[in-house]
């Protein structure tokens, strides 16, 4: 505790911090019977971190073209000290960190964290998600192989579905009219600058945020009991970052990531293509929609279907008012434990098909 005291002395004779200084110091944490659900923001804000330092450590031997690409992961794999571990780190933590997003985002969702004021807290977190639902994407193509190089012609193939807009997006993602070296540019460039960089804005907005307004509590719980947030319930995020990192490091040893082989962009598409288990839900339903709906393409209205329940995920402070709370609160919480069920359900169906074909 010294060392944290002078510390705080040396920054603050320097720097003159004010009310931000003071705000971080008498944070507090409210404590109740679901104060475990506040620890998952932690560890997805860790992995994220996890994500940049591994995802810096690849950059220094990988190479952003069809020619290069697989060969350059191949050979940190092979030939790079510790090269193996470090990729198996990077796609374990994505993995990961969608995971930890989700339940973070629907732990905050049935626990009514977005009502006022916190409703651009919700949408920030929302984005948030989001943003890593793309780095996901735009990630999957590197390594070039050929599961990455069949399953982004079949998302982006998904994209050119929307009407107007969705032939654009497909040409701008692939660089022209089907999967090339210029798509495998262009997504590495978002995934390590365009992404990177929204990411660390939403972050930091969403952080600020809920520094300013503090953790939420539920609507169910009438007591006032809190800790301080520094160095207490810090200390007990750092355990469960302790924690998640001990997985990470597990899981990527004793299952590293593989590489497969190298794409052939004239090879007929192998049977059995998926997405990554994020996306299987989307697949899943695309798969079982009918192939016209009401005179529509059946593609066109789960997309169509898709994008609305995106939008209202993203609404849902405005479409549960406290003053119209009695019409609509079940209603906007049935919605979500369907919804939640849904993809759950839909994406353990595709991965039991996946196993049983």
């Amino acid at each position: 505790m010294k060392l944290f005291a002078g510390l705080r002395a040396f920054f603050r004779e320097r720097y003159q911090l004010g009310a931000l200084a003071d705000l971080a110091t008498h944070k507090t944490v409210p404590l109740h019977r679901h104060t475990f659900w506040y620890y998952w923001g932690g560890m997805t804000l860790l992995l994220i971190g996890i994500q940049f330092a591994s995802g810096v450590l690849l950059l220094l031997y990988y190479r952003p073209s069809a020619q290069e690409a697989f060969e350059s992961v191949r050979f940190i794999m092979t030939k790079v000290q510790f090269g193996w571990l470090v990729r198996s780190v990077h796609a374990w933590a994505a993995h990961l960190v969608i995971f930890c997003a989700m339940i973070h985002l629907a732990s905050t969702f049935f626990l009514k964290a977005y009502r006022p004021p916190r409703e651009l807290t919700w949408v920030t977190g929302v984005l948030l998600f989001f943003v890593l639902l793309g780095l996901g994407f735009t990630g999957y193509l590197l390594p070039r192989n050929t599961l990455a190089f069949f399953a982004t012609k079949v998302g982006t193939e998904i994209a050119g579905v929307v009407p107007i807009v969705g032939p654009i997006v497909q040409m701008m993602l692939r660089g022209g009219s089907d999967v090339t070296d210029v798509t495998l540019t262009r997504f590495f460039w978002l995934h390590i600058a365009v992404l990177p960089l929204a990411l660390l804005g939403v972050v930091g907005l969403h952080l600020v945020m809920i520094q300013l307004q503090g953790m939420s509590k539920p609507l169910s719980v009438k007591t006032d009991r809190a800790m301080p947030f520094f160095p207490h319930f810090f200390l007990r995020d750092l355990v469960g970052w302790a924690v998640v990192l001990g997985v990470v490091l597990c899981i990527s040893v004793y299952w590293p990531a593989t590489l497969g082989t190298k794409a052939d962009p004239f090879a007929p598409t192998p049977a059995g293509i998926a997405p990554e288990w994020y996306f299987l839900w989307m697949f899943q339903t695309l798969k079982l929609f009918p192939s016209h709906v009401l005179g529509l393409e059946g593609e066109l209205v789960a997309v169509a279907l898709t994008g609305v329940a995106g939008l209202v995920v993203l609404l849902v402070p405005w479409l549960d008012r406290p003053a119209r709370q009695g019409r609509t609160h079940w209603l906007v919480w049935a919605a979500g434990l369907i919804g939640m069920t849904y993809v759950v359900g839909m994406t353990g169906y595709a991965l039991w098909i996946g196993h049983h074909p």
